[in-house]
């Protein structure tokens, strides 16, 4: 680099020898210039130089086509510095314009959409699309991909759905069993409970607990754990339904296995009025019942639940919004349902705190009197008639609808949540919950169960059990 005076002191002239900075003059005004200022004038150039040295290697360095760390700070200010306009900028503009203009538009049918990013450049060469046409194609492939993520992630629900309701090899085998037990075996057929007990099925001062499921292991292990972590067994009545297909294998079970001194009914769904009749209520003489999942276990004395005073509401029932666990106890409404659909958007707040089904304290007295059954049944339709798109699958959310306003929040202490789907749970909280859920995928029965939690279930499986030990029953 090097820095010329004209012999009139006129022009100062700085050049450069590698051809990207050929030239750079400073004219100087043809009055009188004085030492001062020529002093002051190389001064500024002497602190100037050194940073125009450097900006011309990096430049010459990176070259002009391979811009990096610096962007090609001299290419992308100089055009500024001398009022022009930057291309670049008013490119991005004109795409911006045009993506906003396809945004609402439709896809021309003629219009093919390629599967992957190397095909949209092959296709973009032969056909030298113009901008809007590749706009359109982008469009089309976002819509195209997005479909097939949400159809991959519905197969992948559907697909764990079906894997977490089915029962394994043992647990069938035990209800085949049990139930050709039913028919050749008059102990396996006795009354449940016996003559004399019958009256305590309609008796309030009793505590009792009502428990629907088709899976016979996973009934025992409930009644099991409730009655041996009750500080008044005695007091305890379980009503076990089933669906008509289990229910000899059922009755089998509890009336060859009596969980004295507690009293077990077994009924199937078949044997009840109100399938065949309206408004027959259920437990017609009961004031007040706890409602047990077939997944969880029981670890502490559960008479207190009959103490809560519910002020008017019906379902007493663990809030899922708040608490520890930022994953289990952060669920509101927008976790369930689907608020793209205007009869959802129209009724419901998607902040809304959800509440746990699994462990229910029920007024079954208060119940009778409202219309929560109904709301129910037309809910259940409604999303039947939407192609079953109002909600995720399950039996929560229609009862969230259902229970809306009818909620008494309980004590968190009384139901911990996640140990189906949660691998960081705490196993010192699991020690101390009264009541814990293996709700998700992964229940202590299958095999995809998380192992650190299993033994909290297998504890209350009676192994020694002919019938367990027959159909290879083990502790996993």
């Amino acid at each position: 680099m090097q820095l010329h005076f004209s012999p009139s002191m006129r022009s100062i002239t700085i050049s450069s020898n590698n051809g990207f900075i050929d030239l750079m003059k400073i004219k100087v005004a043809a009055c009188h210039i004085s030492y001062r200022t020529l002093f002051h004038t190389i001064l500024v150039l002497a602190f100037l130089l050194p940073f125009v040295f450097i900006l011309t290697a990096v430049v010459t360095l990176e070259g002009v086509n391979k811009c990096s760390s610096l962007d090609c700070l001299g290419r992308r200010l100089g055009p500024r510095l001398l009022g022009r306009a930057d291309n670049s900028a008013r490119l991005v503009k004109d795409f911006y314009n045009i993506l906003n203009e396809v945004k609402t538009g439709e896809i021309p049918s003629s219009l093919k959409l390629p599967d992957s990013f190397d095909q949209m450049v092959s296709s973009m060469k032969d056909n030298q699309y113009d901008a809007k046409t590749f706009a359109l194609m982008l469009k089309g492939m976002m819509q195209k991909f997005e479909k097939e993520v949400r159809e991959s992630k519905f197969a992948e629900l559907m697909n764990k759905h079906f894997a977490a309701s089915s029962i394994p090899k043992g647990i069938n085998c035990l209800s085949l069993r049990l139930t050709d037990e039913y028919s050749s075996n008059a102990h396996a057929r006795k009354q449940l409970p016996p003559p004399e007990l019958l009256p305590m099925l309609s008796d309030n001062s009793y505590h009792h607990f009502i428990l629907s499921t088709d899976n016979i292991l996973a009934a025992s292990v409930v009644v099991a754990s409730t009655v041996q972590s009750s500080q008044r067994p005695e007091k305890i009545v379980f009503h076990v339904i089933t669906d008509k297909k289990t229910y000899a294998g059922m009755h089998s079970w509890f009336a060859l296995n009596p969980p004295s001194p507690a009293i077990v009914e077994v009924k199937g769904l078949h044997q009840f009025d109100w399938l065949t009749r309206e408004n027959v209520p259920l437990f017609p003489n009961l004031e007040k019942v706890v409602f047990l999942d077939d997944d969880v276990v029981v670890q502490r004395d559960l008479s207190p639940l009959w103490e809560i005073d519910m002020n008017g509401k019906v379902n007493g029932a663990v809030e899922t919004c708040r608490g520890e666990d930022d994953w289990v106890m952060s669920k509101h409404l927008k976790n369930y349902f689907n608020f793209s659909h205007p009869l959802i958007a129209g009724h419901l707040d998607p902040d809304e705190c959800a509440w746990a089904y699994g462990m229910n304290v029920f007024d079954l007295r208060t119940w009778r009197t409202s219309n929560i059954r109904e709301t129910y049944h037309s809910w259940l339709k409604e999303n039947l008639r939407s192609n079953m798109t109002m909600w995720k699958l399950g039996t929560l959310p229609p009862a969230l609808i259902a229970f809306k306003g009818h909620v008494y929040p309980i004590d968190p202490a009384w139901h911990m949540l996640g140990l189906g789907y949660q691998t960081s749970t705490n196993v010192e909280d699991v020690k101390t919950a009264a009541v814990i859920h293996y709700n998700g995928q992964s229940k202590p029965w299958l095999e995809i169960g998380f192992e650190h939690l299993r033994p909290f279930w297998n504890k209350y499986v009676n192994y020694s059990n002919d019938f367990v030990r027959n159909c290879n029953i083990m502790d996993l």
